[in-house]
């Protein structure tokens, strides 16, 4: 039998580190924007979804947008005013933690506020949210689904059957009160029925001034809420990781 052409044999003494190149490459692309823009806003983000933070991307081409890796940016940054990258980095550095981004932008301070304070946008919960609002559900057909999803509901803790070949719920349900911590089944049941409860929002935090390097806290970080996703912060997706526009 001919040797296959895909039975190659690579030496793992060839292979290269990329995941050191991309950290040095963030590093000084920071620095680039750094030199290159008048301000730098820290922004965090509430139910973080990439599509919604794709979306700001496309809006603010004329600007950077940095997501993740925080500890990469603040070894581009500088943490102490020892080692900062320009006059008050640090204090930049310092606010760092969980879900937050970096926006470098030539745009005004009430610019940035007055766009970042109007783009909210709903969405489905997720496992460990918050539910906003009570949600019950009243027996009887359920003629929205398909006869196959019975299983799949009844899978879920909803006490559905089959009545005639139509999906029946055979009692009163309550999938959550106001307040509880969802689980995986309620957040399904939600998006199933349609109920959305998260809320993707960006606030804009605090402001670091090329020109004179001043750095202006614009509202408290809540260090409480941010470093509960520090981990997924930090562990964003490829876009975010090479802090790609």
């Amino acid at each position: 039998m001919p040797k296959s052409k895909r039975d190659k044999k690579v030496s793992l003494t060839k292979t290269t580190k990329k995941g050191l190149e991309v950290k040095q490459n963030l590093i000084e692309e920071l620095r680039k924007c750094v030199d290159t823009y008048k301000y730098l806003f820290i922004f965090s983000i509430a139910n973080m979804r990439n599509n919604k933070l794709k979306d700001i991307r496309n809006a603010w081409k004329h600007s950077r947008i940095f997501f993740g890796k925080n500890k990469v940016m603040m070894v581009a940054l500088g943490r102490s005013p020892t080692d900062e990258y320009k006059d008050n980095l640090h204090q930049v550095s310092k606010h760092l933690r969980g879900e937050v981004g970096l926006l470098f932008t030539n745009r005004t301070k009430d610019e940035v506020l007055d766009w970042f304070s109007r783009f909210k946008e709903t969405d489905f919960a997720r496992a460990g949210n918050q539910a906003t609002f009570p949600v019950h559900l009243d027996m009887g057909p359920l003629e929205q689904f398909p006869h196959s999803m019975e299983p799949q509901l009844r899978q879920l803790g909803l006490p559905t059957t089959l009545k005639k070949g139509v999906v029946t719920l055979l009692s009163d349900y309550e999938v959550c009160k106001e307040g509880d911590v969802l689980n995986p089944e309620q957040a399904r049941i939600l998006k199933l029925f349609g109920y959305m409860m998260a809320e993707f929002k960006v606030t804009i935090r605090s402001m670091w001034t090329a020109e004179t390097g001043d750095f202006e806290l614009l509202q408290e970080n809540g260090d409480e809420d941010l470093a509960e996703g520090m981990d997924e912060g930090e562990e964003e997706d490829d876009d975010a990781e090479e802090g790609k526009v």
